[in-house]
């Protein structure tokens, strides 16, 4: 019993200060309003399917405004779920993109956007379908930028 004791008060040491410091935080939630885009010149730059960072685009991929780069640097990574477009239409349509997936930022959007985020998609017609959406974002890991 004596020996059972010793082991638990350092277990509870070490968590009182991990998440007592705040060395341990819960993820970071926040909602931003969500667009798509494909690699094709009218959408991005002369470069399409290379992204801010000399990344490949890919499924997984985001792309930030400059003002969020602050909160989300690039390499951080993120869940998404989808909440409707800002009238309240069309809740979880776009989920079975996000489900089980950690989504990269890779890219930047134009220096006109602010506090959004856009989503790497393959094809144009999803991503028109995709639209203006509101979206709940989950930090997973902050990246260093």
């Amino acid at each position: 019993m004596e020996r059972l004791f010793r082991l638990r008060i350092p277990s509870l040491i070490l968590l009182l200060a991990v998440f007592g410091l705040g060395w341990a935080q819960a993820p970071r939630v926040m909602t931003l309003k969500a667009t798509a885009y494909t690699s094709s010149v009218r959408e991005t730059d002369s470069t399409p399917f290379i992204t801010a960072t000399g990344a490949r685009t890919r499924i997984g991929i985001i792309a930030v405004s400059r003002d969020m780069l602050r909160e989300l640097p690039y390499g951080s990574k993120v869940m998404l779920e989808d909440l409707g477009t800002p009238a309240g239409v069309g809740k979880g349509r776009f989920n079975y993109l996000f489900k089980d997936r950690v989504f990269v930022v890779e890219d930047t959007m134009h220096p006109r956007k602010r506090e959004r985020l856009d989503v790497w998609l393959p094809d144009r017609s999803t991503a028109i379908r995709f639209g203006v959406r509101n979206v709940r974002v989950t930090v997973i890991q902050r990246g260093r930028g």
